[in-house]
């Protein structure tokens, strides 16, 4: 195995490697570079390096919007269907713009760093804006991801955009009720339809998707605790129901308040149906249309946003109910292994590096405790 160059024009030159397929035929690949003789020269050596060695990987025309396109395809029957939409529209409408028009076999990691301190300097075509760190990260995992499949495939012998700067990302500011806010909040939402799906995330700590998929059957006989056994995933060709986020159900135990509000909103949720000739069984959702058919994910955020702003409370996400729950477990002294299984996360660390910032308050306490244990256990001096 061996190669040479030639001159194309000058700083332009061709690499010539000498192959020879199974059957002993010899066959040449050629490679374009540019830059200097001796530059050519060093890049023909380590090419002739990788085919000796078996990593070279044959070069391709395909370009990288190709190649994504391709990729999508491929992982389609592999993801959750709401999955392949965000990364389709990452890869589409996000990486293509950037990085579509280089060939695959060309993309090098200065490249991208380039393309990305780019969109994070530069507002694109029709923008007002540059993107935001926190985007450009998203499109630098999914990159990660799709190129290690290009890897696997042998179109690349190695992954450019491991190396990649990640861009700074700086963690939003978690925003909460506190327990008078909490109170304004059920009192503004009690008359409305809304009503249940905020008690159940500001007292219960349940996502959005969880409350969608909540039926009667998830609820125990004595009302004293709800199942959380799947989710309720809006995607472009409608809602679907899955498995909760962490991939297991969970119990969440019901305060009396809850209970007495749950068991009012069964009662007219069965009287409202029956004026329609329904008949609410175990399957049917506890928040539901007037003729029970379920909510979409979507539906509630947007009545959230329309109730609360009629509203004096700050302006806060519906997920954000989850926040304060927590929130406000925690400062109460919950346990936060606790908490981990009432909000079901799938680890006890996903609890303590979310809900950090209310746990000085709670280390002080223990402090003063433990103090207060052994003050108490010295024998008083004489």
């Amino acid at each position: 195995m061996k190669g040479h160059i030639r001159e194309r024009s000058p700083g332009t030159w061709a690499i010539v490697l000498d192959l020879h397929d199974e059957n002993g035929k010899r066959r040449r690949k050629w490679h374009t570079f540019k830059g200097t003789k001796r530059q050519a020269q060093e890049e023909c050596a380590r090419l002739v390096t990788q085919l000796k060695a078996g990593n070279y990987v044959e070069p391709t025309k395909q370009t990288v919007a190709e190649f994504l396109d391709e990729w999508l395809n491929f992982i389609k029957p592999s993801v959750a269907p709401k999955t392949h939409e965000r990364y389709a529209e990452i890869c589409r409408k996000g990486i293509a713009p950037l990085l579509g028009e280089v060939t695959l076999a060309k993309l090098k990691t200065d490249r991208i760093d380039a393309a990305f301190s780019k969109a994070l300097s530069e507002p694109r075509s029709g923008k007002t804006a540059p993107l935001a760190p926190r985007t450009v990260h998203h499109y630098r995992r999914v990159l990660i991801k799709a190129l290690q499949q290009a890897v696997v495939w042998e179109r690349l012998t190695k992954n450019p955009a491991h190396a990649t700067t990640p861009p700074k990302v700086e963690r939003q500011q978690m925003l909460a009720y506190d327990a008078k806010q909490t109170a304004e909040l059920l009192e503004a939402f009690r008359e409305t339809r809304m009503f249940i799906p905020v008690l159940l995330a500001v007292m219960c700590g349940l996502r959005r998707g969880e409350i969608a998929a909540l039926r009667w059957k998830h609820v125990s006989d004595n009302m004293q605790a709800l199942t959380i056994a799947e989710s309720a995933e809006q995607t472009k060709a409608g809602v679907r129901y899955k498995e909760t986020k962490s991939g297991r159900s969970r119990t969440v135990a019901l305060s009396s308040t809850v209970l007495a509000e749950l068991r009012a909103h069964r009662v007219r949720q069965a009287e409202e149906q029956l004026r329609l000739g329904l008949r609410p069984d175990g399957n049917s959702f506890v928040v539901a249309q007037p003729d029970g058919s379920p909510l979409q994910p979507r539906s509630l955020t947007h009545e959230w946003v329309r109730l609360l702003s009629k509203t004096t409370l700050p302006r806060i996400r519906f997920h954000d109910l989850r926040h304060t729950h927590a929130s406000q477990m925690l400062s109460a002294g919950v346990h936060p292994k606790i908490a981990s299984e009432r909000l079901g996360h799938s680890s006890i660390g996903i609890t303590l590096d979310l809900y950090s910032h209310v746990m000085p308050g709670m280390q002080a306490d223990a402090a003063e405790q433990v103090d207060a244990a052994i003050r108490g256990a010295l024998k008083p001096s004489t």
